[in-house]
């Protein structure tokens, strides 16, 4: 590899490091400027450079912006109405007596499809409360197992915004990207319940109960609107303590569930159809209604029709929504500077060039998405930007090197579980909300995300099998 693009690569993603580590400015700005100095380090003219950065945008943000805003928009819908609560409920009663670890696990897995970390965890750790009060569970057993639940399809299942992102950045198709994503997990969650069983009961003497929200303001980074106290999802309005366990909702598990399915299962069919059935009338059918963007507006309009309990007035719909687009705009922005940064990386041939270079090591190929996305995690916290900054720097590799798309997003996705921590908000959800703080909220939330990264490596070696 020639010492000018090698050193083009370096110092882009140096800058993008520092920026976002050591300055005021997000990553949203971090990877424009990485970008830019790609670009001029390798001796890409300033008016083409300008011109790949925001051809690279334009065109990352065409396919993928829209369902990323419709997905946040399920999501917030599903939050606000309590139809994630009722299918937490759901499943403690499908788990049964001395199994309510799984019942949380499982819960937590089904709602961080369209509902971020943060807000789930909120939502249902008074539920985790409750069950360890009434059944004598140590409290830290069950919000690991709530937290990893969450966390696993977080990190590798659409349309939670990094596999999504990922999924258009390295152009892999989303069906095979679900289907892959969850079958993914389905080993990583014992993975979950046997850490919570393991770890938790020794960590349990540490809680500390004036850690949790309630008093210390901390509940205002998580969405309580006023001290010690959380909205009731549903609840039009009514306050609970943020401690207190949830009332029943006010929707049952099925009707919940539907908004969420079935998009997935649109999206899905689309690509079972076009393998199966190419070009016939269910495959043309399919072909529009099971694109992403078609089958999350379909999701949405039955949620915000289907969802919200009865009596819930058009304005308090909008005002959910509106504050959903709201949280989805930094990660859109992300991704489509993502995007920019890659298209850098193409035009100029710092990815032919980085690709020939990889191609030599003893490294197979499909690790690489894994390495960068474990690096950037450690460095600046968020799974989000990890995953997305590996698929960037993955994308003009795995083309060149004919890595398979999909087993690229996987690796970029596992990458991203590693050592969860003080960077990280969600360390500080789940830690806070469990009372642990010090050397025992590492042990109880660093400890599980680098086991579920541990455990990714093997699991990854029989997707290279497969899909290579």
């Amino acid at each position: 590899m020639e010492i000018q693009l090698l050193a083009a690569l370096v110092l882009g993603f140096a800058a993008i490091i520092t920026l976002v580590i050591w300055s005021r400015l997000d990553a949203f700005v971090a990877l424009l400027a990485g970008a830019m100095v790609t670009g001029a380090i390798a001796g890409v003219p300033a008016a083409e450079l300008l011109e790949h950065i925001t051809t690279g945008f334009g065109n990352t943000l065409a396919g993928i912006g829209i369902v990323i805003a419709l997905g946040v928009m399920i999501g917030k819908v599903m939050e606000e109405s309590g139809a994630a609560d009722a299918l937490a409920k759901m499943f403690v009663r499908l788990a049964g007596r001395g199994r309510e670890d799984v019942a949380l696990a499982g819960t937590g897995a089904i709602v961080s499809v369209p509902v971020f970390c943060d807000s789930g965890f909120v939502i249902l750790h008074p539920l985790a409360r409750s069950l360890a009060r009434r059944y004598g569970k140590p409290l830290v057993v069950m919000s690991i197992a709530l937290g990893g639940g969450l966390s696993i399809t977080h990190h590798m299942v659409p349309p939670t915004p990094g596999p999504l992102a990922a999924a258009g950045l390295l152009g892999a198709d989303l069906g095979a990207i679900i289907l892959a994503g969850a079958l993914f997990c389905v080993p990583l969650f014992p993975v979950v319940v046997a850490y919570a069983r393991i770890m938790g009961p020794r960590l349990e003497s540490q809680v500390d109960p004036s850690l949790v929200p309630g008093k210390s303001g901390a509940e205002s980074t998580v969405g309580a609107p006023e001290e010690g106290m959380i909205a009731v999802p549903g609840g039009g309005g009514a306050m609970r303590p943020i401690t207190e366990e949830p009332p029943d909702p006010q929707i049952g598990a099925f009707r919940a569930m539907i908004p969420l399915l079935l998009p997935l299962l649109l999206i899905i069919g689309d690509t079972v159809t076009n393998a199966v059935a190419p070009e016939s009338t269910l495959d043309n059918v399919f072909g529009v209604i099971g694109q992403p963007a078609v089958a999350l507006m379909i999701g949405l309009a039955i949620a915000v029709y289907l969802l919200p309990p009865r009596g819930t007035r058009r304005s308090t719909v909008v005002g959910w929504l509106t504050a959903a687009a709201a949280s989805a705009g930094m990660i859109v922005f992300i991704t489509g500077a993502g995007g920019a940064f890659g298209e850098v990386l193409r035009q100029s041939g710092v990815g032919d060039a980085l690709a020939d270079m990889v191609a030599a090591w003893p490294v197979p190929l499909f690790l690489l998405p894994f390495l960068i996305s474990t690096f950037v995690r450690i460095a600046q916290g968020s799974g989000t930007v990890a995953i997305i900054t590996a698929a960037t720097l993955t994308a003009p590799i795995a083309e060149a090197g004919g890595l398979n798309p999909v087993l690229a997003v996987l690796a970029a996705c596992a990458g991203s579980f590693v050592f969860s921590y003080v960077n990280d908000s969600y360390f500080w959800v789940v830690t806070r909300f469990t009372g642990l703080s010090g050397g025992a909220a590492m042990k109880m939330w660093t400890g599980m995300t680098t086991l579920l990264w541990a455990a990714s490596l093997p699991l990854l070696g029989v997707a290279a099998l497969i899909l290579n």
